[in-house]
């Protein structure tokens, strides 16, 4: 599939232009902030060509399409305005809260930033490795230049920060990079440098060297976005496009450093010294830590959390001895998924494990897990244990990052610092912890499709030996999303009995009832409760959210259709609130029952465990035309 098609699809998929309120993209993901989660459609994403996967952590709604993302995110901005800051857009959802808003803010933040940074942190690792082996001297002119492109992301990095923030914040990004320019600016770091006592207008000036700080910048754009929306509704339009700069100006730069500059490096400089003490109290304890949950940590988002740390260690000290460790986790979910490739006999599973094996290599680990490791647990499982093995060793040999980038083969020279030290253990560890992943999943093993496809074939086989399905047969794609319930198992005796009809139930993940095929609303109750569709070749089908759901008067259900309605497979029939019927003290098991039964010789279920809506979930057999 073409990415301009890919990007077409993911953009209708996702409630279509006018839902998304703001894009980014990392290594793998493109990270949408959506104003209605439900609104996109998260199984019909998942069977797409070309996604991986698709998560909605920290507030975003996250499309992994593996390393082809920029190319993806390219196309998005060509055939929409999502990337457009200068489009008008509607109001914008609220924002997330507690942890979640945390994670959205320093992923949207950050996430732009990544691709340039790993560059930068390579060749920086490069020079390293030139200059300690004497291929080049640090007082060559050569050097001076390679090391001026690799240093000159970090040096600034308070002005690409103020962009990345004030577009998070919807903040004009161009007053934001004047007040960071105003922090490095040269007579400021001169007062620094010289140890000069400054004030402002009496008030003593804490100065400090905010070359490669993280968090004064991103707090004094929050601050600033917050005013400037203050000032742009006060002042007059005639006035306000160059009065509400002039004001931000003169507020927040000298804000900043009275304030928001040395609260920002302190709470920095504090929170990078107590990750320092826990691997100088056990070096050997917080690396197998690290190495066991780095990879849990990135799946539910959470490893935002710690890459401010990473970057302000090395701007602080020059270095950084816990990510060192997280390099082991992305080696072992490697070795995890080259284990998968050596035991599978499913020749798909067997392609996919070995190009996620290829991509891992270079970093990019979401292919493997969220394709082949994760959904066959135990690797996964070989992966984390492999990984804390490995952790535990670099985390011992006290191997240290010198420049930031993602972990992967390219990036392993940011690890080589003077005289290599740390550097050994590092190489042992990332080869340990791929190992072990990779002799665990072979010794643990999985359930193997392979398996489950051949009995599958074999069943349908038979049964089609027995059966000759005509154009009377009918197919009944699911409604719902959630969990298989036996009908026998649902707490209602009229269905559990199967004196309603046959069919099958569904415990919902996603309050949402959709068309099961083409057809006709015959049935909308008042109650809003239930509802029943007859298919356009006569299969009658009634979808009741709930036991005893009718005693609610409605209450966390909303209707989108009416008796008479003609509905395409798909469409959205009726939403309900699950938590908040399971809080009135209601079930939600929802039973899908074919009314007409009797007008059929057969009616089997089709779908085991989780189904998506509009995977298939009965066939109907009428038992015409059989000998």
């Amino acid at each position: 599939m073409s990415q301009e098609k890919l990007a077409k699809e993911i953009v209708e998929l996702v409630g279509g232009e006018k839902n998304v309120e703001s894009l980014v993209h990392c290594a793998t993901r493109l990270r949408f902030v959506l104003k209605d989660d439900a609104k996109a459609d998260k199984a019909k994403l998942e069977k797409t060509e070309g996604i991986i996967a698709v998560k909605e952590n920290g507030g975003q709604f996250q499309v992994v399409v593996g390393n082809k993302v920029p190319e993806v995110y390219s196309a998005i901005g060509q055939i929409s305005n999502i990337l457009d800051d200068s489009s008008d857009k509607e109001k914008p959802r609220k924002a997330a809260k507690g942890l979640g808003g945390i994670i959205d803010i320093i992923s949207s933040i950050f996430a732009p930033l990544l691709g340039v940074m790993a560059g930068a942190g390579i060749l920086k690792g490069l020079l390293l490795i030139a200059s300690n082996i004497g291929w080049l001297e640090t007082t060559e002119t050569t050097y001076t230049i390679l090391y001026a492109a690799a240093d000159s992301l970090f040096y600034f990095l308070p002005l690409l920060l103020a962009v990345t923030t004030a577009r998070k914040f919807q903040g004009n990004m161009f007053v934001a990079m004047t007040i960071a320019g105003a922090l490095i600016y040269p007579s400021i770091v001169t007062l620094k440098s010289e140890g000069t006592p400054t004030d402002f207008f009496g008030i003593p000036v804490i100065l400090m060297n905010y070359s490669s700080t993280v968090i004064p910048i991103i707090l004094a754009v929050i601050v600033m976005s917050k005013l400037e929306k203050f000032f742009n509704k006060t002042l007059h339009d005639s006035v306000k496009n160059f009065v509400t700069p002039l004001f931000l100006l003169v507020i927040m730069v000298p804000l900043t450093l009275l304030v928001f500059g040395p609260f920002g490096v302190y709470v920095g400089n504090a929170i990078a010294a107590g990750l320092v003490a826990a691997f100088g109290f056990s070096p050997l304890l917080a690396g197998a830590v690290m190495g066991a949950s780095w990879q849990l940590l990135v799946i539910f988002g959470i490893h935002w959390g710690l890459i401010p740390v990473f970057i302000n260690n090395v701007a602080v000290y020059g270095q950084d001895g816990v990510k060192p460790a997280a390099t082991a986790s992305i080696f072992a979910q490697t070795g995890a998924a080259f284990g998968v490739m050596l035991k599978t006999k499913n020749k798909k599973l067997k392609t996919l494990a070995g190009s996620s094996t290829l991509t891992a290599l270079f970093g990019i680990t979401e292919p493997a897990i969220y394709g082949v490791t994760l959904p066959l647990k135990r690797p996964f499982i070989a992966g984390v244990i492999g990984g804390a093995v490995g952790g535990a060793i670099i985390g011992q040999a006290g191997t240290l990052a010198f420049a930031s980038g993602a972990p992967g083969l390219l990036t392993l020279p940011i690890f080589y610092g003077p005289g290599g030290q740390g550097f050994p253990g590092l190489i042992l560890g990332i080869v340990v912890s791929f190992v072990v992943s990779a002799v665990l999943t072979y010794i643990m093993g999985f359930k193997d499709p392979v398996e489950e496809e051949t009995k599958t074939e074999s069943a349908a086989s038979t049964e089609q030996s027995v059966r000759a399905a005509d154009a009377s047969d009918e197919v009944v794609f699911s409604p719902i999303e959630g969990t298989i319930v036996e009908l026998s198992e649902v707490p209602d005796p009229a269905f559990a009995s199967g004196a309603m009809g046959k069919g099958i139930a569904i415990e919902p993940a996603v309050g949402r009832v959709v068309a099961p095929f083409d057809g006709t609303v015959t049935v909308a109750f008042k109650k809003k409760h239930a509802l029943a569709v007859v298919s356009d070749t006569g299969a009658e089908i009634l979808v009741h959210v709930g036991v005893d759901t009718v005693k609610l008067d409605g209450q966390h259900f909303t209707s989108h259709i009416k008796e008479g309605d003609r509905v395409r497979a798909g469409d959205l029939l009726l939403e309900f609130d699950i938590a908040q019927i399971k809080a009135a003290g209601y079930h939600t098991v929802t039973p899908i029952i074919v009314t007409n039964s009797a007008n059929y010789e057969e009616v089997i279920p089709q779908a085991k465990g989780n189904v998506h809506s509009q995977e298939l979930l009965l066939k109907l057999y009428s038992g015409k035309g059989q000998e």
